[in-house]
């Protein structure tokens, strides 16, 4: 007889932050993160002044955009060969033997990996944010608050798009391939870098920058952004198209939306695909 879903939900996620603290993935992953802060800070990069960036803005500025890289590229290679890793290694046959409903098995991992890919990110704004008040530095608590919620619809976006890539591949080799393709891709298109083509092709402005902030990736950049730089001076022409479109805050509430609504939609999907197909 199975658990009563709230119980279930609850047990499942328990259960993932307890399996998931042991494991080396996890270790590593908030080393990077916490260890990135740690390095800038020693570095003194809040001394220093770019484009009238400084201080803990400074700081904040430079850890965001190196964040951007890293935290897509390591929650997608490790969530995509999740579930047919367990699959493959015959754990999924004995995890759904015990009453647990399937629904809470699949939400309760998905929640358990957003709340341990959010604590490493969250604990380095935290050592900042001490950092700056020990340095005498003003806390831009509000810019603060909106780099948590930007990393958090990032990591629920791409979560999301590794879960559905776990149930919808066959071998773990297949999951880590699509994984790689689909962030270099991402990465790619970055600063309309890829996105020449389609101007080549003579594709209009506002197409080819709505193609651009498709990419969620860029959504966050330009966010981040755009909280210490209102004008988008540093995108150039572009920002005129933005700016008139969103506005300032419309913008920043698009970034924190939109990557949130389309991780959720790719992990729903792929419990849709999960339940339907032969789970072992």
């Amino acid at each position: 007889m199975s658990l009563m879903p709230r119980a279930s939900l609850g047990l499942m996620i328990r259960l993932e932050l307890t399996e998931s603290l042991r494991s080396r993935w996890f270790h590593f992953y908030s080393l990077v993160l916490i260890g990135l802060m740690l390095l800038l800070i020693l570095t003194g990069i809040s001394e220093s002044r770019v484009l009238g960036f400084t201080g803990l803005s400074r700081l904040l500025v430079t850890y965001i955009q190196i964040a951007m890289a890293v935290l897509p590229l390591f929650i997608i290679v490790v969530t995509a060969r999740s579930m047919v890793g367990d699959r493959e290694a015959g754990n999924l046959e004995y995890m759904l033997a015990f009453p647990v409903d399937l629904k809470a098995w699949f939400w309760g991992r998905f929640i358990a990996r957003l709340l341990l890919i959010l604590a490493p990110v969250l604990i380095a704004l935290a050592i900042a944010a001490a950092y700056g008040a020990v340095k005498g530095h003003e806390i831009p608590w509000r810019h603060v608050g909106l780099y948590s919620g930007l990393v958090a619809a990032l990591s629920i976006c791409f979560l999301g798009l590794g879960f559905l890539l776990s149930t919808v591949s066959r071998s773990t080799e297949v999951a880590l391939g699509a994984s790689m393709v689909i962030w270099l891709l991402l990465v790619a298109l970055l600063d309309l870098l890829l996105l020449s083509v389609l101007i080549k092709a003579q594709f209009a402005p506002d197409f080819v920058i709505a193609v651009a902030l498709a990419n969620p990736l860029q959504s966050f950049r330009t966010a981040s952004m755009i909280l210490f730089d209102p004008q988008l001076i540093l995108l150039g022409p572009a920002s005129y198209v933005i700016l008139d479109f969103f506005g300032v805050t419309g913008y920043v509430v698009w970034a924190l939306i939109y990557p949130a609504a389309l991780g959720i939609v790719f992990a729903a999907f792929g419990y849709w695909r999960f339940k339907s197909s032969d789970l072992v």
